[in-house]
């Protein structure tokens, strides 16, 4: 084992102990948590999840991945079938893909109109608004991956018999509308960043790092003065709040 990778399991154990002491507060005191997590197609957002909660309370937290809606979902508020999933008194919830699925996905592939997603580019921060004026923390993730890596990562992953679920027919399509992905989260990050509720970018092409500095993030926001201040910051270079800038100075993949 290298030194690097010691580094990583040591820094890692000492992150997910400080998460696990923060979920007994959390608990303790009746904190509702919810963090979204987005990026394209294997940009890590599986990984990540399942740093944050392999230590977690399997009772107080929640890591939801929704399939793809039934015909009466889809005759539904749009926000309806998210709304069952958010958190109680004592609980957090982890997000793979969100409502943000018609911000992203949605669109680009076809699956809602362009009503349907400017309806919820206008209406997606007021929800998000009255979340957080109930009391619920909510962080949005975007985990950001270069065009490069995400390739290496597809191709990984159909020749690796162990990730075969994670395979889908529209990883081709990630690669081959990686433009119409980019208009549409461009779109999503000015017109969704918030005061209420604010992106903030992860850098993902380390995974290692990214894993670590989000799990920094979480603990820095997220977390009593006792505990995050035995807590490194995250790296700026790899997790920092959205800007209308890092939409074209380097900062986000193109």
């Amino acid at each position: 084992m290298t030194k690097h990778t010691d580094d990583y399991d040591h820094e890692l154990e000492r992150l997910q102990t400080a998460l696990v002491r923060f979920q007994q507060a959390e608990i303790k005191a009746g904190g509702k948590i919810l963090v979204i997590f987005e990026g394209r197609d294997a940009a890590g957002k599986d990984g990540a999840i399942k740093r944050i909660t392999e230590h977690l309370s399997v009772r107080n937290t929640r890591a939801i991945a929704l399939p793809r809606p039934s015909d009466r979902e889809q005759s539904q508020w749009y926000f309806q079938r998210y709304v069952h999933h958010l958190p109680a008194a004592g609980e957090v919830v982890l997000f793979n893909r969100s409502w943000y699925n018609r911000a992203g996905v949605e669109p680009v592939m076809g699956f809602c109109t362009p009503a349907e997603h400017e309806t919820f580019l206008r209406d997606v921060s007021g929800f998000e608004a009255m979340l957080a004026g109930s009391g619920l923390r909510l962080v949005k993730l975007w985990l950001d991956i270069s065009r490069e890596e995400q390739a290496q990562r597809l191709k990984a992953r159909r020749n690796d018999p162990l990730k075969a679920l994670k395979v889908s027919p529209l990883d081709a399509l990630a690669e081959e509308k990686w433009d119409d992905y980019t208009e549409a989260r461009d779109q999503m990050l000015r017109r969704t960043h918030t005061d209420a509720a604010p992106w903030v970018i992860v850098r993902t092409d380390h995974k290692k790092a990214a894993r670590l500095n989000t799990i920094r993030y979480l603990l820095n926001l997220l977390a009593p003065k006792a505990i995050f201040k035995a807590v490194d910051k995250p790296d700026p270079d790899v997790v920092f709040e959205f800007e209308a800038q890092a939409l074209t100075d380097g900062r986000l993949a193109r």
